[in-house]
């Protein structure tokens, strides 16, 4: 059976299982134009009511993934891809340079996006992005960014710190901040909007422990971190989708990092690079939790002023299956 014959026979009877053995088949040959030929042709079919929509929306993923430039820009241009193991702008940056990939982005969005997700990288000279410098400041970490494969995505969180057994004071007064308490908590939003995720977020009059406590933990383990790692933790959680929420991508997570340490000193926005970097440097940063194994996704940071101002404290976990 010639390979007309097989993808003719493949769409007309809706065989996905063997059109996505043809679509492995065409990417290792790098057939890239064969593979947006079957694209076009698997869209035509989902008009005809064949259920094939699933496919379109893979080969799009494995361009993005695996396709130079010239055919990897036009489908992340198309804009939010609903079933991709992640945004593709994330995607084709994961594998391509933004010198391969910035004459194939239509301006927009996504344009922009790809180079914010090229600056996470460790790459420089993309031009603007959205409210954030375009290259990584000396004080900021090398940020992680996932690995995508065909079928899923390799996305290991910070290294967990060696912690402590901690005295907790027996109460501590808290505070109303709303500001910084969304912020914090819009961190890891699709963990609690899209997934099985909790999570709680207090201020308080005092330190680290007190921050803690507010949470109304007992007994904790504490460990502090330098700022750089709490910026880590940050971006890492904000890039996540949890369990089963939709990822939002690295460069959304360094922006969320950036927007969190702005809201909590109280900075304007956009905010002046050397002076983000100042303040985080300035704040003390601890890793916490309750002696419990950890499972899952989690966010446990606290935070406290240099001066003896408010501290605050974030409590974030989900789970694959409902705990």
């Amino acid at each position: 059976m010639s390979i007309e014959e097989r993808i003719h026979r493949a769409i007309e009877s809706s065989d996905v299982d063997d059109l996505l053995r043809i679509v492995d088949g065409l990417v290792e040959s790098r057939d890239w134009d064969a593979l947006v030929g079957l694209r076009h042709r698997c869209q035509e079919a989902v008009t005809r009511g064949r259920q094939l929509w699933g496919v379109d929306e893979h080969i799009r993923y494995r361009l993005a993934l695996h396709a130079p430039g010239r055919w990897a820009g036009p489908v992340v241009c198309e804009g939010p891809a609903r079933f991709a193991l992640g945004p593709l702008a994330e995607v084709a940056a994961s594998t391509k340079t933004w010198r391969e990939l910035e004459p194939h982005l239509e301006p927009g969005p996504e344009r922009l996006t790809v180079a914010a997700e090229r600056v996470v990288r460790g790459e420089s000279g993309t031009g603007p992005i959205a409210d954030l410098p375009d290259a990584l400041q000396p004080w900021e970490p090398a940020y992680l960014t996932p690995t995508y494969h065909p079928d899923r995505i390799d996305d290991p969180a910070p290294g967990l710190p060696e912690v402590e057994p901690a005295d907790l004071p027996g109460e501590a007064e808290v505070l109303s901040d709303p500001e910084s308490e969304e912020a914090l908590a819009a961190l890891v939003q699709p963990w609690t909007q899209e997934s099985n995720g909790r999570c709680q977020v207090v201020t308080v009059e005092g330190g680290i422990a007190e921050a803690v406590a507010g949470l109304g933990l007992s007994r904790a383990r504490l460990a502090r971190i330098s700022p750089a790692d709490a910026l880590l933790w940050m971006a890492w959680a904000g890039a996540s989708g949890g369990a089963h929420g939709r990822r939002r991508g690295a460069a959304a997570g360094r922006y969320g990092a950036w927007w969190t340490v702005a809201t909590l000193c109280d900075l304007d926005w956009p905010a002046e690079p050397d002076l983000v970097g100042a303040e985080v440097g300035r704040l003390e940063w601890a890793w916490f939790d309750d002696g419990a194994p950890g499972t899952g996704w989690q966010l446990r940071l606290a935070v406290a002023g240099p001066d003896g101002g408010p501290a605050r404290a974030v409590s974030a976990v989900d789970w694959a299956d409902e705990a």
